[in-house]
């Protein structure tokens, strides 16, 4: 799994890998959360929040960026940071899975708005790994 964080001039974009779409999508929540407060899921505290998220979807693509909106809609209603997530069921279609966090009440780094489709496109790479990159409207 890897995340990077490139330059956008009025957004973050986020670069991410993994070996397999588990770790994909992990470093997607990940990322996304160390954007919401710098640093927050590299900590090992206790992660008391629970939230389970079932999403159809026409592709890898439309499924992350579905995933990442629905992660980042519970950060925003729970007041919270979400930085593991559980999988029950995932292919390019479907995911089946549990977010887990913990409460953030002093208000996050970056007030992100929304998880962009724009440059968006899950696809293997020619080291076979999978990898997309996201925008974050801010």
């Amino acid at each position: 799994m890897n995340i990077q964080y490139l330059p956008h001039t009025a957004d973050i974009r986020m670069r991410i890998t993994g070996t397999g779409l588990e770790d994909l999508f992990r470093a997607g929540v990940i990322g996304m959360g160390n954007i919401l407060k710098s640093r927050f899921c590299d900590r090992k505290d206790r992660l008391s929040l629970k939230r389970q998220i079932d999403i159809t979807a026409s592709d890898g693509t439309c499924l992350l960026i579905d995933f990442l909106s629905e992660v980042l809609s519970a950060s925003c209603a729970e007041k919270a940071i979400f930085c593991e997530v559980h999988f029950f069921e995932l292919s390019e279609r479907i995911i089946r899975a549990a977010i887990f966090g913990r409460p953030y009440n002093q208000g996050f780094d970056e007030e992100i708005k929304a998880v962009t489709y724009h440059e968006a496109d899950v696809q293997r790479n020619n080291e076979g790994d999978w990898e997309t990159t996201i925008i974050f409207d801010i």
